[in-house]
């Protein structure tokens, strides 16, 4: 990772500091990291763990085939409620990318921004989503309780 970062003109090829950077840079960065894991290392796991998988399914027997289909079906009946993924905070960031970019502060470096335009920008990204999503769940709440507050 050092040399992606000496090497790119993202930061100024190294030399620029957290308060230099944009939140360009940062997109365009982080884009470019994930890009170059794919390539060295998702890659390469996904052809080895491929290939390795397709020989050990060809050397199993139909008896045990059909033991890990069967234990896959009963797998899947079961729901699991628990655990969650981490798309929050990822719609959370394309969302907070949108207000700075509507707000014309995409392309302007961290330090250039006062610390209170951070919290009101995220307070304004905020109300954003509690109106563009919370008015449609609240609506829907309302019709469902009075669904189930008129069933005999």
């Amino acid at each position: 990772m050092t040399w992606n970062i000496q090497a790119s003109p993202i930061g100024n090829y190294g030399t620029a500091t957290i308060d230099q950077w944009s939140l360009d840079w940062v997109v365009r960065f982080s884009i470019g990291l994930i890009l170059w894991e794919l390539l060295l290392v998702g890659l390469p796991a996904l052809l080895l763990f491929g290939i390795g998988g397709y020989l050990w399914w060809q050397q199993l027997s139909t008896d045990e085939k059909a033991s890990f289909k069967k234990q896959e079906a009963k797998k899947h009946r079961a729901r699991n409620y628990g655990g969650g993924g981490g798309g929050g905070g990822l719609f959370l960031f394309i969302a907070y990318c949108i207000v700075l970019s509507i707000d014309g502060n995409y392309f302007t470096a961290f330090g250039a921004l006062s610390y209170s335009y951070w919290v009101f920008s995220y307070l304004v990204l905020l109300g954003w989503l509690l109106i563009i999503f919370g008015i449609p769940l609240a609506v829907a709440g309302l019709a469902y309780l009075r669904y189930w507050l008129n069933q005999p």
